[in-house]
């Protein structure tokens, strides 16, 4: 996963001339859990197809020209680890913001499943 090859493959977009805005988000393991626990790692699984039906959905929002999401895949992450990556391209910030906020809860919600471990 790597924030700045993807952010170089969405400005080679044939449309690229047509974005006014790139934006990015990069999920890593955080040390606390929502709940204010330690965090020792986490175990994370996506579900590819998933993922795609995300990426189609957020490609026919208003403004977006087009999304990239990368995933950790199925694995063991410690604190620091990198999760997911999400890079949206498109017209302006009204647009890009909120498709890149609604396609990161998406994948959170649909397309990836989480276990924390907690520091004893």
């Amino acid at each position: 996963m790597n924030i700045g090859d993807m952010i170089q493959k969405m400005k080679r977009h044939p449309f690229y001339p047509d974005m006014g805005m790139i934006a990015s988000h990069l999920g890593v393991v955080r040390a606390n859990s929502l709940s204010g626990k330690r965090v020792n790692a986490i175990e994370i699984e996506f579900d590819g197809e998933e993922i795609k039906r995300i990426a189609d959905e957020t490609r026919k929002m208003p403004g977006v020209i087009d999304v990239m999401i990368e995933t950790a895949g199925s694995r063991h992450l410690a604190v620091g680890d990198e999760i997911m990556a999400v890079v949206v391209g498109g017209d302006t910030r009204e647009h890009v913001f909120p498709a890149l906020i609604d396609t990161v809860d998406r994948i959170k919600k649909r397309g990836a499943r989480k276990q924390e471990f907690f520091t004893i």
